[in-house]
């Protein structure tokens, strides 16, 4: 997997691939006596805000938790909300092609209906080419998943005695992964004062260094990511040595 690094305006290194778990839109919207469903908009105008900021920034890689493979245990009304808000986003993509930022789509499609899988495979392929920010978006995505069909691809091909199990490393295994040919997570950011990973990228996060915010998704600003890039650069990075 690569190693690519940024570096701000100020020369300091960046993080090359952050992990962004957008946390705290229901919360945000109860908190103003508002339905969730418009704690969900308040976050869709907040991910538009931070993904061009961190464009500028001059970071490589973003993955962001846009709908886990659990959310649809949701109210379906809630539910819909949110996949209309994806539809919006598909639909207005091609207002951003100016951004230069490359759009992918990472998790279990199959399960959304046919409009917007065709959307999600013309925002990629128009963005293909783009030389900014490569923008992963999770939807219908879990960790455990992930690992299940890289691990089931894998016994195919050697059921098919086109590897063997001794050939199985590191390297041949995330070759399976979604996010292949991507560096690993440096930095997995968690707005809304939570503490946890909930099933998001755990083989790409295995050593990245975690900050938890104490602010809800909607009210998360560019300033937060400064902090969050800032705490990352003062972390002792040791991946298991001493």
């Amino acid at each position: 997997m690569g190693n690519q690094k940024g570096m701000d305006r100020m020369g300091e290194l960046l993080p090359a691939h952050i992990g962004l778990i957008m946390d705290g839109n229901g919360r945000w919207a109860k908190k103003r006596g508002l339905p969730r469903q418009a704690g969900h908009k308040a976050g869709a105008s907040t991910f538009k805000r931070i993904v061009r900021y961190a464009n500028r920034l001059g970071i490589p890689y973003m993955t962001v938790y846009a709908f886990s493979t659990e959310n649809w245990s949701r109210p379906p009304e809630e539910v819909r909300g949110i996949i209309a808000l994806l539809r919006e986003f598909l639909s207005d993509a091609a207002n951003y092609r100016d951004e230069n930022v490359r759009t992918r789509f990472i998790g279990d499609l199959s399960q959304f209906d046919q409009d917007i899988q065709s959307k999600v495979r013309e925002c990629e392929e128009v963005s293909a080419g783009h030389t900014g920010l490569t923008l992963n978006i999770a939807i219908n995505y879990g960790g455990r998943m992930e690992l299940m069909k890289a691990a089931r691809e894998l016994a195919a091909e050697a059921a098919a005695g086109k590897i063997t199990p001794e050939e199985i490393d590191e390297e041949l295994f995330a070759r399976h992964l979604y996010t292949q040919g991507q560096p690993d997570v440096d930095l997995v950011i968690r707005p809304s004062g939570e503490e946890r990973l909930s099933n998001f990228l755990l083989w790409q996060a295995a050593y990245a260094e975690f900050v938890s915010m104490e602010v809800l998704w909607p009210d998360f600003d560019e300033k937060c990511l400064d902090r969050a890039i800032e705490e990352f650069r003062n972390r002792n990075r040791r991946f298991g040595g001493v």
